[in-house]
């Protein structure tokens, strides 16, 4: 199998509300779209918004479940002071601060948002994994 990732589904509780958080991030909504689902193009990866009740359906389990949910995605950054904007720009968006920037045990510098359904986002300063300049990182050889 050859490994990839290309697409990651947010269940949300509302729609409009989620799109609307992540549009007041800069994010462009994709012309290509279904009723009731949102799709972001993120270089080579697709973001896509779906109705949690919807995709508990779809899965065949309850929409039900709170707290952490044993993942995080991440957005990294080219400095500290990229880390700091870009999470004072989630909290303007309206995301939930839920821990400040901070240097790490790992030699970087990180901090956590939430967008409105809890969903945790780790922004982060990491020397060796910079971002190029078409915002894709990649793993040394």
């Amino acid at each position: 199998m050859d490994p990839r990732l290309t697409l990651v589904t947010l269940g949300v509780a509302d729609l409009d509300r989620a799109v609307r958080f992540y549009e007041a991030l800069g994010w462009t909504r994709s012309a290509y779209a279904s009723e009731g689902i949102a799709f972001f193009q993120l270089g080579g990866l697709v973001l896509l918004l779906y109705p949690r009740t919807a995709l508990a359906e779809d899965v065949g389990t309850a929409p039900e479940g709170s707290g952490f949910r044993g993942f995080t995605l991440a957005h990294n950054t080219a400095s500290r002071a990229e880390t700091d904007a870009v999470l004072a720009h989630a909290q303007a968006a309206g995301g939930v601060l839920v821990k400040p920037a901070q240097e790490v045990f790992w030699g970087g510098y990180s901090g956590y948002f939430a967008d409105p359904d809890g969903t945790l986002w780790e922004v982060a300063w990491n020397p060796g994994l910079l971002p190029l300049p078409d915002g894709t990182v990649r793993l040394p050889a």
